[in-house]
């Protein structure tokens, strides 16, 4: 280990610093240009799930997507949701000047802690924001065994 004028910095190789570098410019430039490319957003709709003992709730943020580009799926225990955001229509000669809000395709799939009745689950759209009511298979709910005396 040596010193150097601002402090320590040990037997770490400057490269390193560099290689860890240029993988986070990749990542950000590849992570930038997914949704123009036609590729799927890999985190795309952000999700919040709860659980308990009869189900699952999921709420799904999809602002500017039409309900019906909207693909749910349940098989099991797996939840898919799918779905395209369409480009935002620009009148002739507009251009952007900025442009934050991706477009395209977007898949997420992701297993619950149990399976569900696939027929019974309930979808909402309501101000951007899916709701998904998803109830437990009743052979899947724990049941209480009661204990007999012999």
């Amino acid at each position: 280990m040596f010193r150097r004028p601002f402090g320590y910095y040990g037997y770490r190789s400057p490269w390193v610093e560099m290689e860890r570098l240029q993988r986070e410019m990749n990542r950000l430039f590849s992570d930038s240009f997914s949704l123009a490319g036609g590729r799927t957003a890999p985190n795309y709709p952000a999700m919040n799930v709860w659980t308990n003992e009869d189900g699952a709730v999921v709420t799904a943020e999809l602002p500017g997507i039409n309900p019906n580009d909207i693909d749910i799926s349940v098989v099991g225990d797996t939840l898919t949701l799918s779905g395209e955001r369409q480009p935002e229509a620009l009148g002739e000669g507009d251009k952007y000047h900025r442009r934050e809000r991706g477009c395209g395709k977007f898949n997420r799939a992701f297993q619950l802690p149990f399976k569900v009745e696939a027929d019974k689950v309930d979808a909402i759209f309501d101000k951007g924001v899916l709701h998904l009511s998803l109830p437990r298979a009743e052979a899947d709910k724990p049941r209480k065994i009661t204990v007999k005396s012999a």
